[in-house]
This record gives C-alpha cells, sequence and structure tokens, in this order.
C-alpha cells in the first residue's frame, strides 16, 4: 500500500512540498529532520564496495595485484564508476605490464586527480610502492 502511495523513486526528487525524499517517501531533507542512520550509510556502502569489488574483479590482472593496489583499483571505481574508469587506458596497460610507477604516473596525470586532490596523491602512492598508506 505505501508503495502505492508513495511510489518507489530510487534518485532524490523533491515531494509535493518540495523537500528531498528518495525511495518509498523516504524524507532526506536535513530541513525537515530527514536523512540517513548510520546503520543506513554503512549498507549503502557495503553494497557499493560489492559492485565495485565485482568490476574490478572483471579485470583479469586484479587478482595479480596486492591488497593495497587492489584497494585502489576498488577506490577509483568506487569514486568515478566504470565507464570513467575504462578510460584510464595508458594506467590499465601500465598494470597489465607490472609497471606500478608508471601507473601511478597515469593516474596524476588526470582530471580526476585535480578533482580528488590528496586521494590522488595517496592512491597513486599506493598503486607505485604496493603499501598502505
Amino acid at each position: 500500500m505505501l508503495i502505492r502511495d508513495e511510489g518507489n523513486v530510487s534518485w532524490a526528487y523533491q515531494d509535493s512540498e518540495g523537500y528531498w525524499t528518495i525511495g518509498v517517501g523516504r524524507l532526506i531533507d536535513k530541513r525537515k529532520g530527514g536523512g540517513l542512520s548510520e546503520d543506513e550509510i554503512m549498507y549503502l556502502l557495503e553494497n557499493d564496495i560489492k559492485r565495485s569489488t565485482a568490476e574490478a574483479e572483471k579485470f583479469t590482472w586484479f587478482y595479480d595485484l596486492n591488497a593495497p593496489r587492489q584497494a585502489v583499483i576498488i577506490s577509483m571505481l568506487f569514486n568515478m564508476g566504470l565507464p570513467t574508469f575504462k578510460q584510464f587506458k595508458r594506467m590499465i596497460m601500465a598494470i597489465e605490464k607490472g609497471d606500478f610507477w608508471q601507473a601511478s604516473h597515469e593516474m596524476m596525470d588526470s582530471k580526476w586527480a585535480d578533482q580528488v586532490g590528496p586521494r590522488a596523491d595517496r592512491l597513486s602512492t599506493m598503486m607505485e610502492t604496493g603499501e598502505w598508506q
């Protein structure tokens, strides 16, 4: 009944009163005390990590990477999505060759690096060194 009455929308929208809502009439507008609980935030994050990991596992070279480098790939997929990640052709080619120095430099030579700032510095260092930062 609630789905019929409220609808089921998979993106944020403004309800009839102009308040931000999502899903089945879920108020997320801060002005009215809406939002997500910590449990809901972590649930969404876990799903996003699973999706990003599944996307990463489609690359045959992913399994050859150590844990910090795998985390870099998952983080990038999480941040930009698979279509944009695939545009990092020179980085991907360098990873396939095991040239992590070149891969890290290709990461930094991008619009993405400018957009994410310190995150790019940290992830490119992890890619180059294979060590957690």
